[in-house]
């Protein structure tokens, strides 16, 4: 067994799609209609799917907002350099709201930043560099 895939919901596909592709860096794999029910797919990860756990970002058509409740946490990215990667989310109009820093308590560099519909995402330095 292995996981496949979290799904988000979106209220603007261009706009995550931007996101997540040209400021986190994914590629977008693969993107389905159906008209039928009056909704879009779009999968987007750092790798291709049969390796790679990826992100299944939902718009269905016509909704623009979403209840997110207080069960949803984050996602997470390891990141190599995560002082520049905020640098340069931030130059790019994306909200960073914890600034990269050690964890309380611990010494793993963290920082978070928020998607277009204000998923939290939690940026990891890669320890390795």
């Amino acid at each position: 067994m292995r996981m496949l895939h979290t799904m988000l919901r979106v209220k603007d596909l261009e706009a995550s799609l931007h996101f997540y592709t040209q400021l986190m860096g994914m590629s977008l794999l693969r993107q389905s209609e159906n008209k039928e029910y009056e909704y879009t797919l779009a999968f987007v990860g750092y790798g291709d799917e049969a390796n790679n756990t990826v992100l299944e970002l939902t718009y269905n058509w016509g909704e623009n907002s979403y209840d997110k409740g207080n069960a949803y946490g984050h996602i997470a990215i390891e990141v190599d350099d995560i002082y520049a990667f905020c640098q340069s989310l931030e130059a790019n109009g994306a909200e960073v709201y914890r600034k990269p820093g050690p964890v309380k308590g611990g010494t793993t560099v963290i920082a978070f930043v928020r998607d277009p519909d204000g998923y939290a995402i939690e940026l990891i330095q890669n320890k390795a560099r």
